[in-house]
């Protein structure tokens, strides 16, 4: 019979085995940390291969957007965990005097006049002073750095009309300020259709491509565009789309310029033919067409692989005083936002909504979409209004009447887009956010 092991005998084999088992441990926890690491490394670089999540259209007054359960695990963002994950288009503004706004007008000598309200005599600066509160989380704060080392190499395109543009000119203005003097420019071609932004160390470059129905029409001429009796061009997206081949990252919109009081007009065939065969269809069948042509257009044309497509939802016109105001009222002189939660513009056209909601969720190629309808119906007060370069002298009458000229269209810069652009980089680096 085996003499038993001494105490000491015992004791050491013990040591022996947790000093091995520790090692194991440490080597183990060592790999998983190594294998995190990498993986975050690689998902910010290669940001273009992730599917975004696409998120339903809010067809309704309800500002909350349900969706099943989605639990949001961002370890590179203090975003809270929700039991039905974050719905970033869905929240609150709140009044932030010491992070917004995020850039000096002064300071961004890329601002087009229609945008510089201070400049042009607007008096308060409140309206740049909100940030938006998602419900249950936190919005990623915009981050330049990670933006700039992101295109680099890369081309980023906005495509649209000009309040794309206005976004356009938000996202330079958040970025060129990390950019010396000698290291940027921004130049036009095509007949000013088409506008670059270069940061030249970066070798990437910031782009916006007019085209306000996506499709050809009548209304293509960057400068004079102002067409009353405006026809589109059916199945025509590749006169545009040429411009759109190779880009990483493409933001569209379209919405304005089809609401037009009537039907649309649709050309079958060419522009050049001297017989024009046009016929009449609905705005919501005519924006169904060309939400049809730009998803086919995608499928056809762009690598999932390669390029991130972002399509931002209709901007809210407060050219009604729909909010309770009083009769005839707009958004001039408005200084602070609309505080009911269930509103909604009468010149946001739910039924708009429902199209794009019912195409994307067909979409073979994956659309991100930048619900920013709801969240800006609430900024009555961040408008342009009288505030901006008018093209036209100014009437006896309109000057006594300041309201029957206010822009309710477009915003002021800083101010709202860059509210925008913040949400498009969420959607960018964390697209498990819905």
């Amino acid at each position: 019979m085996k003499a038993p092991l001494s105490s000491s005998t015992s004791s050491s084999s013990g040591i022996l085995r947790r000093s091995r088992f520790s090692t194991y441990l440490y080597t183990l926890l060592a790999f998983i940390v190594f294998v995190a690491i990498i993986h975050g490394e690689y998902s910010i670089a290669n940001f273009g291969r992730v599917d975004p999540i696409i998120p339903s259209p809010v067809i309704s007054t309800t500002p909350v957007n349900k969706r099943e359960k989605v639990v949001v695990q961002l370890p590179s963002f203090a975003v809270e965990e929700s039991e039905e994950g974050c719905d970033i288009f869905s929240g609150k503004w709140v009044k932030d005097e010491l992070t917004r706004p995020h850039y000096d007008e002064s300071e961004c000598p890329y601002i087009q006049p229609q945008l510089t309200c201070r400049t042009h005599g607007r008096p308060d600066t409140e309206y740049q002073k909100w940030r938006w509160q998602p419900h249950g989380c936190d919005l990623p704060r915009f981050n330049a750095t990670l933006m700039l080392e992101s295109l680099r190499g890369k081309r980023m395109m906005f495509v649209g009309d000009s309040l794309n543009r206005g976004q356009y000119v938000s996202m330079v203005c958040l970025l060129h300020r990390l950019i010396p003097e000698d290291k940027k420019s921004m130049e036009t071609y095509n007949n000013d259709a088409l506008t670059v932004f270069r940061a030249k160390d970066y070798n990437a470059t910031i782009e916006f491509y007019w085209a306000p129905f996506l499709l050809e029409s009548n209304s293509d001429n960057a400068v004079v565009h102002r067409i009353s009796d405006r026809i589109v061009r059916k199945g025509s997206m590749n006169k545009h789309g040429r411009h759109w081949k190779g880009v990483d990252i493409l933001v569209f919109n379209t919405y304005l310029w089809w609401v037009t009081g009537q039907d649309m007009k649709i050309l079958k065939g060419s522009f050049k033919d001297v017989e024009k065969e046009i016929m009449q269809m609905s705005t919501e069948d005519a924006y169904r067409m060309a939400m049809k042509s730009l998803l086919r257009w995608v499928t056809r044309n762009l690598d999932r692989e390669k390029t991130k497509v972002f399509f931002t939802s209709m901007s809210p016109t407060h050219s009604k005083g729909d909010w309770g105001g009083e009769a005839g009222e707009n958004c001039y002189n408005q200084t602070t936002p609309i505080v009911d939660p269930n509103y909604w513009g009468s010149d946001s056209r739910k039924s708009i909504m429902k199209v794009i909601g019912e195409e994307f969720n067909k979409s073979e190629f994956p659309i991100t979409f930048l619900n920013i309808t709801q969240l800006s119906s609430y900024r009555k007060d961040a408008h342009t209004s009288i505030y901006k370069k008018q093209w036209n002298p100014l009437t006896t009458e309109q000057l006594a009447n300041p309201a029957s000229y206010a822009d309710c269209i477009h915003w002021c810069l800083p101010g709202l887009q860059d509210t925008w652009n913040e949400l498009l980089f969420a959607k960018l680096f964390h697209p498990d956010l819905i």
